[in-house]
């Protein structure tokens, strides 16, 4: 019996379906499901190297291979909530007590399992909406062969997404201090749930024949609204960047906040607060590879803690103004122009109509948008013709429909575009740049 039991349990990990009725099988995949692994840092090489956690055996398990993974698996799952190296000296006891958790857990059905949100694939796509350039802070995880899936931190929340057929489910890392209910109100907030894809672009493709042609194979590119402060300095970042190095600096300004987990071998951190930031020197980001934009952080800390309200509160109360005066507000703040303020409102204060302009939307608006702008040079001024542009053409969401258009254009999307949909890419145009402005996403 003990072998059937294994061999069943073997066959739906390797399926990875969640959905089985016998308690014991069920909360077994979950906990199999989380990670496995802990790294190393050697500030010497500074390479992470992976290595396995020791399986702590027990005699309550009743099968040896499930026991080793089992054991493994919680405690990955125990160094929740502790730094690194408190997470790699675990002791007998703590697995103990983490597998006498596990026990009750499987009693009462708690967080050992993976949730569904209830989207399907038309309103949620994770491939076109995590790595996409509008944030750097989720990371791929799972085995390569398997399907989609993305970890990433939204407060002090450590989740991860998983696409499955039809429809994505969700893994919770930790309460956190909060109940489920509460965490996945955090989660259905940050992926802007309550706008729907289908009523917003069904308007787009009776106005734009470039959209409807794209719309069957973009499906599911949904935009995030995510916290201002976080946005903010990811987008200061990004300034003349590309999308690997933008990932690296974000990840070295998060490490400053506080450690949430470990998963696939990346360390997860809260994004840190302003009291946190305000310890960074120009001279630690300059040394990180930051360059110019290490005293624009700098300055922007500065200019932030200056607020009467507080800067986050100053962030948010951009939500409730008007578009020219939010983009007004943001560029008075060092490092953000015109077109890193159009990303820090269209991806964090509501502002659902703007369109940031970079290189590649203005290669974009010069052929389906506003073709009589070709062969004319990108200026601030055009910038703004160009935006709107998409907003006469697009209304109230033109940001969303903008951002399909830019999704459409990435070399990772264009490959399983129908050739006829694919885009001749032209020569890089010349641009004149404000300071803040960013010449490419991709």
């Amino acid at each position: 019996m003990h072998r059937a039991l294994f061999h069943k349990i073997s066959q739906m990990k390797r399926t990875r379906n969640m959905c089985i009725d016998n308690k014991v099988v069920e909360t077994t995949m979950a906990v199999i499901s989380t990670p496995t692994r802990t790294t190393i840092f050697n500030p010497t090489t500074k390479k992470r190297s992976v290595k396995p956690i020791n399986a702590h055996k027990t005699k309550r398990i009743l099968i040896r291979e499930f026991e080793k993974d089992y054991t493994t698996s919680c405690s990955a799952s125990s160094s929740l909530h502790k730094t690194p190296t408190e997470s790699d000296n675990l002791t007998e006891s703590k697995t103990t007590e983490t597998y006498n958790s596990y026990i009750s857990a499987t009693d009462n059905k708690t967080d050992l399992c993976w949730r569904s949100l209830n989207v399907g694939t038309k309103e949620l796509f994770l491939d076109l909406t995590f790595p996409t350039g509008q944030t750097f802070r989720w990371r791929e995880t799972g085995p390569t062969c398997g399907p989609s899936e993305y970890t990433g931190v939204i407060g002090v929340h450590l989740f991860t997404l998983r696409q499955v057929g039809d429809e994505v489910k969700y893994f919770i890392h930790g309460r956190g201090g909060q109940s489920e209910e509460e965490q996945r109100a955090v989660l259905n907030d940050y992926l802007n749930l309550g706008i729907s894809l289908k009523d917003m672009w069904n308007k787009f493709v009776q106005v734009d024949s470039r959209f409807a042609a794209l719309a069957p194979y973009m499906g599911g590119a949904r935009l995030l609204r995510q916290d201002p402060l976080e946005c903010l300095f990811q987008f200061i970042c990004s300034s003349n960047n590309n999308i690997k190095r933008i990932t690296q600096m974000v990840e070295y300004l998060s490490s400053f906040g506080p450690y949430l987990g470990t998963v696939d071998g990346t360390y997860f951190h809260a994004f840190p607060s302003l009291k946190e930031l305000s310890s960074v020197t120009e001279g630690q980001l300059r040394a990180a590879g930051f360059g110019y934009r290490a005293k624009y952080i700098v300055e922007t800390v500065k200019a932030l803690n200056s607020k009467n309200t507080g800067g986050n509160e100053w962030l948010l109360s951009l939500r409730n103004l008007p578009l020219e005066e939010s983009m007004e507000a943001l560029c008075t703040l060092p490092g953000v122009g015109p077109k890193v303020a159009s990303c820090i409102a269209l991806f964090s204060l509501d502002q659902h109509h703007a369109i940031p302009v970079d290189t590649h939307v203005w290669q974009i608006a010069m052929q389906y948008i506003t073709p009589e702008l070709s062969g004319e040079h990108l200026t601030p001024k055009l910038s703004q013709k160009v935006s709107e542009a998409f907003v006469t053409k697009f209304g109230k969401y033109a940001g969303w429909a903008q951002t399909v258009l830019f999704i459409s254009e990435l070399s990772s999307q264009q490959a399983i575009l129908p050739q006829h949909l694919r885009t001749v890419k032209e020569p890089k145009v010349k641009t004149k740049h404000k300071k803040g402005s960013v010449k490419d996403r991709d």
